[in-house]
């Protein structure tokens, strides 16, 4: 039994490819887990190496109850809202309640089963066996197996995108399990959204609790810089309290390697850059900053020094 094994990740393209050498599934808006089954014992593993097996004891008890000895599975833990899709703020809002909170475990591959190492496997073969051992389990509504369609990656976009989806993963069929980011997979957004790290804040001038708006920076060649701010999205609550985890973790000087050239950042606070916010916008500038951002979310599962601007691949 292997111990953690890094996820594979996708490259961000424009368009899904052709062919009926890919797969494609649904892009889900949750928390990516690696689930570790051993003798018994259940284990959740974040894509960062977070050991979060207490926050999903329902998940844990139906994965249990499969009809295998060892098995790492690869899936996404979402929360659906009423119209069907996956919602990352009802999914906070459920972890930072505590309790079963509707969590589902969506199972989209299949690293190890049983003693064997199946990574080498191809995915098309990895995902049937995947399917058979979710159809041992019970049939409750906290884990399901992320089914696929294969070829018409382009009408399988354009569907996603008219149910207001995040977007598609596109996978070929024949590929091995490989822990690193490749064009294996490939990641098709509906909207631009990607994670920021929070660099300091710009205190509010319409008496809003917390700040008026977030500094966002991004990691390249090792270096944090500058790529905008963002002032909406937030509930009151959200404003107020990560206000307080900001101030905690302030900081005399900026964060930045080169001073921005941005206007209004002379009232700035700063702080370390430990905290990463998920933010949808609608373009990048010429100057590398973003245009009508809207905060989503903070993202506990990934590293601050991980985050680099989104850009398609060619």
């Amino acid at each position: 039994m292997p111990g953690f094994v890094a996820p594979q990740l996708a490259t961000l393209v424009d368009d899904p490819p052709l062919g009926d050498d890919w797969i494609h599934e649904i892009k889900f808006d949750g928390y990516r887990m690696l689930c570790h089954l051993d003798h018994g014992k259940v284990s959740f593993f974040s894509r960062n190496q977070k050991d979060w097996t207490s926050k999903f004891p329902g998940i844990a008890k139906a994965i249990n109850s499969l009809e295998a000895t060892t098995a790492i599975i690869d899936g996404e833990v979402v929360i659906m809202d009423k119209g069907g899709r996956t919602s990352f703020q009802r999914l906070q809002q459920a972890m930072g309640r505590g309790g079963p909170g509707g969590f589902i475990y969506q199972a989209f591959d299949l690293i190890y089963l049983d003693g064997f190492d199946l990574s080498r496997s191809p995915l098309i073969e990895r995902k049937e066996q995947l399917k058979k051992l979710i159809a041992t389990g019970p049939k409750s509504s906290v884990l399901h197996y992320s089914d696929h369609h294969g070829g018409s990656g382009e009408l399988f976009f354009k569907r996603a995108c008219e149910y207001d989806l995040e977007g598609i993963v596109s996978k070929r069929a024949d590929s091995q399990y490989v822990s690193a980011r490749n064009r294996n997979w490939l990641k098709v957004k509906c909207g631009k959204r990607q994670e920021f790290v929070i660099a300091g804040y710009i205190p509010s001038d319409k008496g809003l609790p917390g700040f008026g708006s977030l500094i966002l920076g991004v990691y390249e060649k090792g270096k944090l810089i500058y790529a905008g701010r963002v002032g909406t999205g937030f509930t009151m609550k959200q404003r107020a309290e990560l206000g307080k985890k900001l101030d905690r973790i302030a900081r005399a000087t900026m964060p930045f390697a080169i001073k921005p050239d941005a206007k209004g950042l002379n009232e700035a606070h700063w702080c370390e850059p430990k905290l990463v916010a998920e933010v949808a916008f609608t373009e990048w500038t010429s100057d590398g900053s973003i245009r009508h951002p809207s905060f989503q979310s903070l993202r506990e599962d990934k590293k601050p020094e991980d985050v680099r601007r989104e850009l398609p691949a060619d």
